[in-house]
Parts: C-alpha cells; sequence; structure tokens
C-alpha cells in the first residue's frame, strides 16, 4: 500500500513522501449520561452523575485520511431512549449525529479513509470500525489479543490490522504518534498530533476520564491495572511537557464544550 510506503520506494530518484497533518476535526461520535462517577473515581463523588461526550478525531495528513477512535454506533442514533447500560452506574448513550453523517458533510467517504487506530476495545470507541472494512487498523497486539465476552475476538478476523507493541510513528515524520499507554485495558493507547498552527496535542483515550481524575491521578475501579493506569499518566504528563503540548481529555464534556467541532477544524 503506498499510502504509508514511507521511504520504501525502490528507485534512488523517488519523491520524499509528503509530511504533516493538515487538519484535525472533532467528531461528535457520542453523548451520555453517567449514574455515579464513582466508578471512575473510586471513594469520590459517590452517587453523583456527569453528563460525558464521546469524540472521534478525523486527520488529515499529507499522505491521507486517518481516523483516530469510532465512537458509539451509528444505529444508536435511531434509539429515541438511546441505549441503556447493565449497570445503572455506568452511561446511557445517545448518537445526534452519525459518524457516517458527519464524514458526508465534509465531503469525505469512509473509503477515503485508508488507516484508522482506536484507543482500546471499549463499545463506544469501536462502534464503527466496519463502516472502514478495508482501512488499516492500527491497535496494540496486546488488546487485540485480549479476549472478548465470552472469549470472542474483538475484531472481525479479515479486517486489515497492523498489531503494536509500543509506540508507533505513523506517517514516518514525527506528525502522528501512537503512544502505549496501557492499564484502561491490557493494550490501551492515546494519540500524539502535531499541528503546523495549533501545535502539539494529546488524545487521551480513556487513559484519563475527566479533569479531575487527572489533577488527581485517579484509576476507575473498573480498569485493568492501576498500576500501569498511573505509569501511563505520568508518560502522557512527561509527553505534555517535552511536545509542549495540550490535553484532549475525550469524555470531558466540560472541555470539549469549549473546543471547535466540525466542520470546523484546527490546522
Amino acid at each position: 500500500m503506498l499510502f504509508f510506503a514511507v521511504g520504501a520506494l525502490p528507485h534512488a530518484h523517488a519523491e520524499p513522501a509528503k509530511a504533516g497533518v493538515e487538519k484535525l476535526y472533532i467528531l461528535n461520535c457520542g453523548e451520555g449520561v453517567a449514574g455515579d462517577i464513582s466508578r471512575w473515581s473510586p471513594g469520590v463523588n459517590e452517587g453523583k452523575s456527569m453528563d460525558f461526550v464521546d469524540n472521534c478525531y478525523l486527520i488529515k495528513h499529507a499522505q491521507g485520511w486517518f481516523l483516530w477512535d469510532t465512537g458509539i454506533p451509528d444505529a444508536v442514533a435511531a434509539m429515541p431512549d438511546g441505549l441503556a447500560p447493565a449497570d445503572p452506574k455506568a452511561i446511557t448513550w445517545r448518537r445526534p449525529k452519525t459518524l457516517a453523517a458527519q464524514l458526508d458533510q465534509l465531503g469525505v467517504k469512509p473509503t477515503d479513509i485508508k488507516a484508522i487506530a482506536v484507543s482500546h476495545t471499549h463499545p463506544d470507541h469501536i462502534g464503527n470500525v466496519e463502516l472502514f472494512p478495508a482501512a488499516m487498523l492500527y491497535v496494540q497486539k496486546a488488546e487485540y489479543e485480549w479476549p472478548g465476552t465470552n472469549n470472542a475476538p474483538r475484531f472481525k478476523p479479515e479486517h486489515p490490522v497492523t498489531k503494536l507493541e509500543g509506540d508507533r510513528d505513523v506517517f514516518g515524520d514525527g506528525s502522528v504518534t501512537i503512544l502505549s499507554t496501557p492499564g484502561h485495558t491490557p493494550g490501551h493507547q492515546s494519540l500524539l498530533v502535531k499541528l503546523p498552527n495549533t501545535g502539539a496535542i494529546v488524545l487521551t483515550g480513556d487513559a484519563v476520564h475527566f479533569r479531575d481524575n487527572w489533577d488527581n491521578r485517579r484509576a476507575p475501579s473498573m480498569n485493568a491495572s492501576k498500576e500501569q493506569t498511573l505509569a501511563s499518566m505520568q508518560k502522557i504528563a512527561d509527553t505534555l511537557t517535552k511536545e509542549k503540548a495540550q490535553l484532549w481529555i475525550n469524555h470531558d464534556k466540560a472541555q470539549r464544550d469549549g473546543l471547535k467541532l466540525s466542520p470546523e477544524f484546527y490546522d
């Protein structure tokens, strides 16, 4: 696939691969209400409800389109009462806009997206992976091989995949880097994006769920590993310092409400 064949062209006078992120769009990939946020901050916020959001991020790179996370399934948009969780403390999700409609608004067809990556395999992040059946999926090997419900695979076996074991410079130019940040799940990952004008941004995935948990380094009770969660938060903090980056917390509604949503973009 020429899309990612950085430096792999066989002839000496080949043009160098195009470099750089041109635009980043924040897509609405779900809105919900959590019944009791103490499940994300043990011992704190007992019985307190909170609004959550779920974002996807569409990146226009010089080499092509890249999608980070795919959100709540588009089918939820047709559910008048939303998608209720088995655990009443968890999140009831709604889908005000489908991912497909937001891409269409931008003039982007699902087939235009050659690569996707998901922070992890919880349903609110992989709900629309199969809108892009031919797109290369970047996921940590530990996450891909983590047994699902009844030992079911987490993705369709025929979906093209690149299984990572650690960080990955996606385009070979340092502009989009997947960061291995396990803890929430065994193979959780976050994303460092460098934009020409906005600067560097770290997209957390669920390495942290809302600002208060970040500030107080709280690990949710359902996380796979508290130790890994805290180590990953430190890795993100070190990355923020090194890259002078902003921290965008995926589910934090207060933060997202202050950001530009698609069709506006960051460059």
